[in-house]
């Protein structure tokens, strides 16, 4: 039996009074029990037909044509036509949330933020099934349980700004769940969250599927997700449907050259030395010809940055008008240490919250560091970063710069394009008017944008065109280091191609040195010389690039690698294995990497060609290596 049934399905916006077509005669079907991933970039119309199920699209979204029937498994002789019912009625409003629950991509931007969690979860319980708030309580409390919350009742009275990125997705899905619904809609579930994490989310979703028998429409661009998710996979482009099958099918078998070359676009471990992704359209051309050649540096010895035992401490908690209440200390850079050489690129990788963006930030000078150093050596001189101070600190920031990882929040919406890329220049008084915007348009052109584009505001470009002029601001300086904060991980995996590809040639043209931070280890892998992984604060592993995948030594790293989920189904996760209560938790790790009872610490082992380990000091190498 199919729990929904999607006929000839025809949506349209009205912009300006003119009606425009943005999903086109889709028809897809969910079996019951069954999970269908629904695949395609932004922009494909995935996310307004799930809105259009739910009963949530806009007010300038209506459906011009076909049918949405949802045949409820307790009572599976009618079928209710979704597409026919009023907007806000009562019918529609029975079905969502109750029979059709829905998880959203961003949980911190659908859950509300003055409302704990308990409060939210109890509010979709009530409405659909009324019950004292004794009996609520403790049903919420077992599905905040069954979710994964150690801590149910204090997890009850949490605010969501209290929750790490998993666990906010942890309480949407308990949010869903509450009512058990016969139909479950993920819009991209796991987008944001690390790859342990994500592995955790997913085997909760199939465990709770097998439990509950609910059928699943998972939407997704991450096709390393679908093959270990999907039975059924259906792969929309520009709201029409491409080519749809079931997972075997579609993985072994592609037929449509969209398709092909949305698998061609993912970066993946079994790439060759020096090949590219495949975009699916490549931007603008860029006139290489145009990019001035770098001045070499007088000498190439020394590391152009060094990273000495890093650390910084939060305080957290609160204290009364008379000094009472309760401050933790939390760590989140410990004794870090690493070199970045002139030209390469190291990569950062860890989950969230292992410490990766505060490094950054004392590299950048956002955030004061308790203790370490860390030396700039362009060949000419050494600076001491952390020692700067006034003039001298603000003469030095063209030298290190930064892409973010939302170009939406790092983008002003007040300010043309124009001025955001002339606005350093001004600031660091780098030439006159006309020489600024001469500098300003060669920008643009070195990140294939259209010169044309200058005098538009950031709202008015793709997610990929807004990171590239985040690139863009970022080179404005010529600096010689360049942090990229998880420059991709909003993006789609095609749009996610292009910048990849992007900035391997402005590192290969310009001699630009990175450090890379992602949590996603396969853009790493492509991107980066060297790789640092990072825990609890501190870097457990560090390796060349082929070693950390070929040997990893250190238990997360592993753990990290048998989470990623591959575009293949003859290398599905084993997710019982993935992350076993949280990789970072230390007491699953062997007795080697831990600190020992009789106070024993921990130092970076050499394990040979520059592969280091933290590990007890009177660990045996050969023992860790094998």
């Amino acid at each position: 039996m199919d729990i929904l049934r999607v006929k000839d399905l025809q949506i349209a916006f009205t912009v300006h009074g003119l009606a425009r077509d943005v999903v086109k005669g889709v028809s897809l079907r969910v079996p019951a029990g069954k999970t269908v991933a629904l695949v395609g970039e932004s922009g494909s119309g995935k996310s307004v037909i799930s809105q259009a199920i739910m009963g949530l699209l806009p007010r300038s979204g209506a459906i011009t044509g076909g049918e949405i029937l949802f045949r409820d498994p307790a009572a599976p002789e009618t079928a209710v036509d979704i597409a026919g019912l009023p907007a806000e009625g009562p019918g529609i409003r029975a079905l969502r949330g109750g029979r059709i629950g829905m998880i959203f991509q961003e949980p911190m931007s659908s859950l509300s933020p003055v409302h704990t969690i308990g409060n939210q979860i109890e509010e979709a319980l009530l409405l659909h099934r009324p019950m004292s708030r004794k009996q609520a309580r403790e049903q919420i409390e077992a599905m905040l349980k069954r979710v994964g919350f150690k801590d149910p009742p204090r997890a009850f009275g949490a605010y969501p700004f209290e929750l790490s990125g998993g666990l906010r997705q942890r309480a949407m899905l308990a949010m869903a769940l509450i009512c058990r619904p016969a139909l479950l809609i993920a819009d991209e579930p796991t987008t944001a969250l690390d790859v342990t994490i994500q592995a955790q989310v997913l085997d909760l979703m199939r465990d709770l599927q097998a439990e509950m028998g609910m059928a699943i429409l998972l939407i997704t661009h991450d096709l390393g997700v679908v093959a270990n998710m999907a039975d059924e996979v259906v792969v929309i482009f520009h709201g029409e449907i491409m080519e749809r099958g079931t997972a075997e099918d579609v993985f072994r078998r592609p037929r449509h050259p969209y398709l092909k070359a949305l698998l061609k676009a993912s970066p993946h471990f079994d790439m060759q030395e020096g090949e590219r992704l495949v975009a699916l359209r490549e931007a603008k051309p860029r006139p290489k010809a145009e990019i001035r050649a770098r001045p070499e540096p007088a000498a190439q010895d020394a590391p152009l940055l060094r990273v000495r035992g890093l650390s910084k401490t939060y305080v957290t908690g609160s204290r009364s008008f008379f000094g009472k209440g309760t401050l933790n200390a939390v760590k989140a850079v410990d004794d870090v240490s690493f070199d970045i050489c002139r030209g390469e690129c190291l990569g950062l990788v860890g989950e969230s919250g292992c410490g990766k963006t505060t490094v950054s930030k004392i590299i950048m000078r956002a955030v004061s560091a308790d203790s370490g150093e860390v030396i700039f050596d362009d060949g000419r001189g050494r600076t001491d970063l952390l020692a700067l101070r006034g003039e001298a600190l603000r003469a030095f920031r063209p030298r290190v710069q930064m892409i973010f990882q939302d170009p939406v929040s790092s983008l002003s919406p007040r300010m043309t394009v124009k001025n955001i890329l002339r606005e350093p220049l001004i600031i660091h008084e780098r030439g006159e008017s006309a020489a600024q915007n001469e500098r300003v348009k060669q920008l643009m052109q070195d990140v294939g944008l259209d010169i044309r584009f200058l005098n538009r505001y950031p709202h008015s470009f793709s997610g990929g065109q807004r990171q590239r002029i985040g690139i863009a601001r970022a080179l404005a300086l010529d600096p010689e280091l360049i942090i990229c904060d998880e420059p991709v991980s909003a993006l789609d995996v095609s749009v996610q191609a292009q910048i990849l590809n992007l900035l391997k040639d402005l590192q290969a043209e310009r001699g630009l040195t990175f450090l890379f931070i992602s949590h996603n280890l396969a853009v790493v892998n492509y991107m980066a010389d060297r790789i640092a992984v990072m825990a609890n604060g501190r870097i457990v592993e560090i390796a060349p690039r082929l070693r950390i995948f070929a040997a990893p030594v250190h238990p997360y790293t592993k753990a990290l690698l048998r989470s990623v989920p591959f575009a293949d189904l003859d290398r599905k996760l084993d997710f019982k294995l993935t992350a076993p209560g949280g990789a970072s938790d230390e007491r699953h790790w062997d007795a080697a990497f831990r600190h020992g009872e009789d106070g024993g610490g921990l130092s970076h082992l050499p394990l040979g060609s520059g592969h280091y380990v933290l590990a007890r000091a009177d660990a045996d190498v050969k023992e860790l290596v094998s």
